[in-house]
């Protein structure tokens, strides 16, 4: 039987959640699909030994031979990259009307910028983007348009803005930084019959790729949960098995 994914815990319950770890990993690299995923999850709740989680995982490819796609990003989590302040202008500003206007890669923001959007879109990426030490100030105003900002997971972000008739959303699972030092970026604002969504995404990662990548953290932790927590069968039987001496 391959080695390829060692299963040596001291019980079930731990074997149980490794196995969902792996299964985990190969889901992300788009090595099946989530019919298949939830199907090899129950599968895994219905093991009673080791021995069968090792048989259910030996069918996989081993990761070694697959290429993920963060495998073409550079790794997250990394420290920012802080500027010197003298090379930050003290001011920017940020127009779209009818229009589109983007800012990404490699840019360095204003201490205080101002975006507006009128019947159209402003993107700005800040995963390549190198800020000044202490506080980025980022104002947004959309009307009948929208506004897309982009943070790395290792960013310190502060959002505060409200929504008439529209929507201004921000939403991470990341763990607050408590580094001083550490840059912040503050994005204050209004959305009135429009849109503001600041959304953290990795390096090279799309806003799809982004949804499926917290869908399945959202999934593997539901169905870790589960697994652990779900009766099985040979707990039962074990438990007659004592009960009866």
């Amino acid at each position: 039987m391959s080695d390829d994914y060692p299963i040596r815990p001291a019980n079930m319950d731990a074997a149980r959640e490794q196995a969902v770890e792996v299964l985990t990993e190969h889901f992300s690299r788009n090595v099946m699909d989530m019919d298949e995923f939830e199907g090899l999850l129950d599968s895994v709740n219905r093991c009673s030994t080791t021995s069968e989680l090792r048989e259910l995982l030996s069918k996989l490819p081993p990761l070694e031979s697959l290429k993920s796609a963060t495998d073409l990003m550079s790794a997250p989590g990394g420290p920012p990259v802080v500027v010197d302040a003298d090379r930050v202008r003290p001011r920017g500003f940020l127009l779209s009307v009818l229009s589109g206007t983007t800012r990404a890669g490699r840019w360095i923001p204003a201490r205080k910028s101002f975006a507006l959007g009128v019947l159209g879109g402003i993107s700005l990426d800040f995963r390549e983007a190198v800020l000044g030490a202490g506080v980025t100030d980022v104002n947004v105003l959309a009307v009948l348009g929208s506004v897309e900002i982009i943070v790395p997971p290792e960013m310190a972000v502060e959002v505060d803005g409200m929504a008439v008739l529209g929507g201004f959303e921000y939403q991470t699972n990341a763990p607050p930084r408590t580094d001083p030092n550490l840059p912040i970026l503050r994005v204050r604002g209004l959305a009135v019959l429009a849109g503001v969504n600041v959304e953290v995404r990795l390096p090279g990662e799309t806003s799809r790729d982004a949804k499926k990548r917290r869908r399945l953290e959202r999934t593997g932790a539901r169905r870790r949960t589960q697994v652990l927590e779900e009766p099985n069968e040979s707990d039962g039987r074990q438990l007659w098995c004592l009960w009866a001496h």
